[in-house]
């Protein structure tokens, strides 16, 4: 069983542990790469820094690394270096012939890079493994799920609602990236298998080219204080991070 604390915590992490548990997740097709936001190890290019003229030091920071990591990835994939700026609806805009995905907390960030020649989008998301609040339980997470929380032990419950909350992050990345369409958290219900640390993010509604009832599968882990979620869509009928 995948394990999850039931305290919040804020341990010394570790981002070569981090970064080899989300390696596994994702197989050889997908490049990896962690950093610290508290401690960005490179300048923003100019393309990137336009979107952080009016932004926070912190939120800086956070950006700088992410972009950091995912030139890391790109040189990971024998790819150059490249900026990758925010677009207009303030997504990231990957060079040609590459797709990815960024995420972070206060103290770690992850990027992930792939090649649009055998995947189609991926997503990852990573949060803090401490409980979802509980006021923002009902916007998260829909009756279906709600009543799988109910059947779990109860100091568990906070995070493992953090864990649909990641997954539905995670799994909108990937669809974003093919739709260009933004929704509620309700558009997407999570199925986790917590022996496995797989799960289900099913659409209850359509989402061209994604009819309703249309499956991603993904995967999660919870490492050094974090919860990640993963998920690659490949350029197959199936939506699947099998055979990574």
């Amino acid at each position: 069983m995948i394990a999850l604390n039931a305290q919040t915590a804020a341990p010394l992490r570790n981002d070569l542990s981090i970064e080899a548990e989300v390696r596994q997740m994702f197989g050889p097709r997908v490049a990896v790469s962690v950093t610290d936001p508290r401690n960005p190890k490179a300048p923003l290019w100019p393309a990137e820094a336009v979107a952080m003229t009016r932004a926070t030091s912190a939120r800086k920071s956070e950006f700088a690394s992410g972009r950091a990591a995912a030139r890391h990835a790109m040189q990971s994939l024998g790819h150059a270096p490249q900026a990758v700026p925010c677009g207009a609806d303030r997504a990231p805009v990957w060079p040609r012939g590459l797709t990815g995905s960024i995420s972070h907390t206060t103290g770690v960030c992850i990027a992930i890079v792939g090649e649009t020649g055998s995947l189609r989008s991926v997503g990852v998301d990573v949060e803090d493994d401490s409980p979802l609040d509980d006021d923002l339980i009902p916007s998260v997470c829909t009756l279906a799920e709600r009543a799988w929380l109910a059947i779990q032990p109860e100091a568990m419950r906070g995070n493992l609602a953090k864990l649909i909350f990641s997954a539905k992050e995670c799994a909108y990345k990937c669809q974003f990236a093919v739709t260009g369409t933004l929704f509620d958290f309700d558009t997407l219900e999570i199925t986790p298998d917590i022996d496995t640390g797989q799960f289900e993010a099913t659409f209850t509604r359509d989402i061209a080219p994604f009819e309703a009832g249309t499956c991603f599968h993904g995967r999660f882990t919870v490492c050094q204080g974090v919860i990640v979620t993963a998920m690659v869509l490949a350029r197959s009928p199936r939506w699947t991070m099998q055979g990574q």
